[in-house]
């Protein structure tokens, strides 16, 4: 039994989570068997989605929660903290 792990975050790069963030992360996450769920302004989005991601609108400022449950939970929060709190690598 796993306990699911969660992390908030502003986002910080200017443009949000727009296609090239979004694709950098579904690309890093999907080598987890672990989900993850992007909860922004109460709704819940798959991390595995790039459409579902890029149809969320997540704009620089939006405060997000991500969440992931698995077997390998803790390894796939630690890779998506440090791309979201790294701006993607961008401004």
């Amino acid at each position: 039994s796993y306990i699911m792990v969660s992390k908030s975050f502003t986002l910080t790069n200017k443009m949000g989570f727009h296609m090239r963030p979004a694709q950098v992360f579904v690309t890093a996450t999907a080598k987890y068997s672990s989900d993850i769920t992007i909860t922004f302004n109460g709704k819940d989005i798959n991390g595995k989605s790039i459409m579902n991601i890029m149809a969320a609108c997540m704009k620089c400022g939006s405060e997000i929660t991500v969440s992931c449950n698995g077997a390998d939970e803790e390894a796939m929060l630690s890779e998506a903290s440090s791309m979201i709190e790294s701006g993607f690598g961008e401004e």
